[in-house]
């Protein structure tokens, strides 16, 4: 008679560690019924345990610095009638944002094969988005100078989140070289100048400011960020996110947009952040 032994129970910090992971996935998943994301590949654009892998898999880290990136974007004219002539953004923000982090997804951990089929898609969409600004000039979304601004806000913007909330010691080098792996996907996009090491992008990014303004328009899409509801994540840990975006943008920025500093409201929301980052990377057994 065969003998059956018995599984034994799942550890309750097990089943803890599962609802988590399940949870963050459902919410970046781009559409409700999606299937699982496809699991990192050891044929990816970029080697396992490089920075540009180590700082885009923080899941909080990312969604303060994509925060972070669209408040800066929104300040380029180009970029801001690209957004409010070809995107639904109001009606659907999470939508747009499911779909960014998905690109950063399969641009970083897919196989390199579907990372060159995102990149390529993208570039299908930008080729069909232009239009005229309210002065009458011509805006196009191939812009190189204008997708180096997009780059260096998104680069700039994940880098600050990461060294804040991870690694406030990661080595200049390893800094560097966040900046030369995302190079190669911002320069498949179309982007230039792109920045191939943290003081090049802090040089772009200075010259690059000048073709920012500030409108009625950049600061109604930087409150309807500030405002939007959250869709499968606590409400509190919303305003933290969007706190701790607002707290680490240049003063500039602040001004342009209409935002004020958290202040000491701040104290409390970088805790919050910091916790359910180290939650998040208990969950996904990053530490």
């Amino acid at each position: 008679m065969p003998i059956y032994s018995a599984m034994p129970p799942e550890p309750p910090s097990e089943f803890l560690r599962r609802q988590v992971v399940d949870r963050v996935r459902a919410v970046f998943h781009e559409r409700p019924d999606q299937t699982p994301p496809v699991p990192p590949s050891d044929d990816a654009l970029f080697e396992k345990d490089t920075p540009i892998r180590m700082v885009h898999a923080d899941v909080v880290g990312m969604m303060v610095g994509g925060i972070r990136g669209l408040f800066l974007q929104m300040l380029h004219p180009h970029a801001l009638q690209g957004v409010l002539d070809h995107s639904n953004f109001r009606t659907d923000m999470h939508g747009r944002l499911r779909r960014t982090a998905n690109f950063i997804a399969v641009t970083t951990f897919g196989h390199q094969d579907r990372a060159k089929e995102a990149i390529e898609r993208v570039n299908r969409i930008h080729a069909r988005v232009g239009g005229t600004l309210p002065d009458g000039t011509r805006y196009e979304a191939t812009d190189p100078r204008t997708l180096a601004w997009v780059h260096v806000a998104e680069a700039t913007s994940f880098l600050t989140a990461y060294i804040r909330h991870v690694r406030p010691d990661m080595p200049h080098s390893e800094r560097d070289e966040y900046y030369r792996q995302f190079a190669i996907i911002a320069r498949a996009l179309g982007a230039d100048p792109v920045p191939l090491d943290q003081r090049e992008a802090e040089t772009i990014f200075r010259e690059l400011r000048a073709d920012l303004q500030t409108s009625e328009a950049a600061r109604e899409v930087a409150q309807f960020v500030v405002s939007i509801k959250p869709e499968g994540a606590p409400v509190a840990l919303q305003k933290a996110l969007v706190a701790e975006a607002i707290e680490t943008l240049p003063a500039f920025a602040r001004s342009m947009l209409g935002l004020e500093r958290p202040g000491l409201t701040g104290i409390p929301a970088r805790a919050a952040t910091w916790g359910a980052g180290k939650t998040l990377r208990w969950a996904f057994r990053q530490s």
